[in-house]
């Protein structure tokens, strides 16, 4: 199965009409106000309407208001989680969602698979202490069960030059990209971006093949 793509950070416009033209499967809004990707809800209303049919539009949250969720979910396919948010909370939107989980030490990945039986798929990120995402930092992927049976978005360290190697060793369902396709915070590289998704197809081809 192709591993999907999803550009993450995004604030700009034209940052969009590249993604769409790299072929990406969903792009993500940062609506937490802590990160330096954060946009408002009117910025994520005009940026909404300019992702065509079939590229899903996801919006990051981390321990917020259901009011602003609430708010934010009209220009949204899909809510992320990001934050120790409870499955009971994350199903209160009439959305479709992910839960992400931070890879912290004995973080049993069956038990939370368990408990977030709802979402569409758990994205795995890195662990820094206070530091809800965005790290830039790569975990240790061996430790994502083989037979692990949730859809596993891979986040965490991403970028052109490990993007192929991710799609070989962990065959997840999708990756996970911000930082490493960007010139600065919030403003996306066209060559990196083209670069990321080459990197991954190409290592799916040969693998195929």
């Amino acid at each position: 199965m192709r591993t999907r793509i999803k550009f993450c950070g995004i604030t700009r416009p034209e940052d969009i009409d590249r993604a769409v033209e790299c072929g990406v499967d969903a792009l993500g809004f940062v609506l937490w106000p802590g990160s330096k990707r954060a946009i408002t809800p009117e910025v994520l209303e005009a940026l909404g309407r300019r992702v065509p049919a079939f590229v899903t539009r996801v919006g990051l949250f981390v321990d917020q208001p259901p009011a602003f969720i609430a708010r934010c979910r009209p220009h949204l396919d899909l809510l992320q989680f990001h934050g120790d948010e409870p499955a009971a909370f994350c199903t209160r939107f009439d959305a479709p969602w992910i839960k992400a989980l931070r890879m912290r030490d004995g973080l049993d990945l069956n038990r939370a698979a368990a408990e977030y039986a709802g979402a569409q798929a758990l994205l795995l990120d890195a662990y820094r202490p206070g530091v809800p995402g965005g790290t830039g930092e790569v975990f240790d992927w061996s430790r994502i069960p083989a037979d692990y049976e949730k859809p596993v978005i891979l986040a965490g360290g991403l970028t052109p030059a490990n993007a192929g190697e991710a799609v070989a060793r962990v065959a997840p369902f999708a990756l996970d990209v911000s930082g490493g396709i960007e010139a600065a915070p919030g403003i996306k590289d066209a060559a990196l971006m083209h670069a990321f998704v080459r990197a991954a197809a190409l290592r799916e081809c040969n693998h195929a093949n």
